[in-house]
């Protein structure tokens, strides 16, 4: 295994030049460049590099074209590749970017896309768990990531065919995790629409136990990550940092025995993260959803959810805390105004539980701001 130092240039490559850049992340895998294929550009990874060595899980065997057909497979393969892909490396090789196009089945009843569909595009762009962020080292231990915490900030929502561009990065959180962050913009107009942040933990696959990053992992990853701090809500009182207290019975509002479907499960056997986003809401009043749109949500993952269990979506009001809420300052500001806590805004508190012993899986706070006018007869 090639153990990369965690100093800048300690691993012979220049992080201004692409080229050299790619050749880390081949070395990074540790695999062949015959069996690597390279995708700067792959929606799941800043850099998407899928190696079929002994590192890697093993692939099935297929029989691989030969002389003319293998250059014109190659070549059908390269246009294909070249025409599809709408990401790319930015130019220090730390963060990446990536346009999608907001799709009709990704949309809700007002064409406009659904905090599920943002939930994904951030978890597609911006972290695989056999991917971006998921080492040499991890994979030979059967180790994982696992989301911790999630903060997701919507200042505007895409509508159906608009072009998003988000940009996402990974770095360091003390010795236990990672953090991930987010900045969606409408790809026309360059407007910022949005911005999320994320904790990220590691867990043994095979124990689903939490275990501690080591240096051997953390010198791996951190080549990857930004030298100095970089965070996409850098304001010293932002809505990610704030501490959600637990959701007490009996609560105003609840639904009872929630399933997960099988679609729900993803590929470390679990349920995914986005899938809690989904329960969430479904406990919300019905005359708020008719009223409101979600504005902020946050999330703290506290137990795992297998296919079996019976999930309980408990939501109670939550009262704004009598402080001034800063105006929107630029591409970085807050999109909630100062006129937060009155009729135009409400948030509430939210506890996922498992039915039968009431052990918590998560809590949440969400907070919604009044429709638009033409949207406001609407549910979502």
């Amino acid at each position: 295994m090639l153990k990369l130092p965690s100093s800048s240039n300690a691993t012979g490559a220049d992080i201004s030049n692409p080229k050299a850049l790619i050749e880390n992340h081949r070395r990074f895998l540790g695999a062949s460049s015959s069996r690597l294929k390279i995708s700067i550009c792959r929606r799941n990874a800043a850099v998407s590099c899928e190696a079929y060595s002994s590192a890697a899980s093993s692939a099935p065997i297929v029989a691989e074209p030969q002389g003319k057909d293998a250059a014109a497979a190659a070549g059908f393969e390269k246009g294909v590749a070249d025409r599809l892909r709408q990401g790319s490396l930015m130019e220090d090789g730390l963060s990446y970017k990536e346009k999608f196009i907001v799709r009709c089945y990704e949309v809700g009843i007002n064409k406009t896309a659904t905090v599920e569909t943002i939930a994904n595009l951030l978890q597609s762009v911006g972290f695989s768990t056999d991917g971006f962020a998921t080492t040499t080292t991890m994979r030979k231990l059967h180790l994982i990531w696992v989301t911790a915490r999630m903060h997701i900030e919507i200042y505007k929502y895409p509508a159906w065919s608009d072009v998003v561009e988000i940009e996402t990065w990974c770095q360091s959180e003390g010795r236990i995790g990672t953090r991930r962050d987010w900045i969606l913009k409408d790809y026309a107009t360059q407007e910022v629409i949005g911005r999320a942040t994320s904790k990220w933990v590691m867990m043994n696959q095979d124990t689903r136990r939490l275990e501690k990053v080591s240096d051997d992992v953390r010198e791996e990853y951190l080549v990857f990550c930004p030298r100095e701090p970089r965070l996409a809500f850098p304001e010293e009182k932002n809505g990610s940092l704030k501490k959600i207290a637990k959701l007490e019975d009996p609560a105003q509002y609840s639904r009872q025995g929630l399933v997960p479907r099988r679609a729900d499960l993803d590929m470390n056997q679990h349920v995914n993260n986005v899938a809690y986003i989904g329960w969430v809401l479904e406990s919300m009043p019905q005359e708020i959803i008719n009223t409101h749109e979600l504005e902020t949500i946050t999330l703290d993952y506290r137990r795992e959810c297998q296919h079996d269990d019976v999930v309980d979506s408990l939501t109670s009001p939550e009262p704004f805390e009598d402080t001034k809420v800063s105006e929107l300052n630029g591409s970085n500001g807050s999109a909630a105004a100062a006129a937060k806590g009155n009729e135009d805004y409400c948030q509430f508190l939210h506890l996922l539980r498992l039915s039968g012993d009431g052990l918590e899986i998560n809590r949440g706070r969400t907070e919604w701001r009044k429709k638009q006018t033409r949207y406001a007869n609407h549910s979502v």
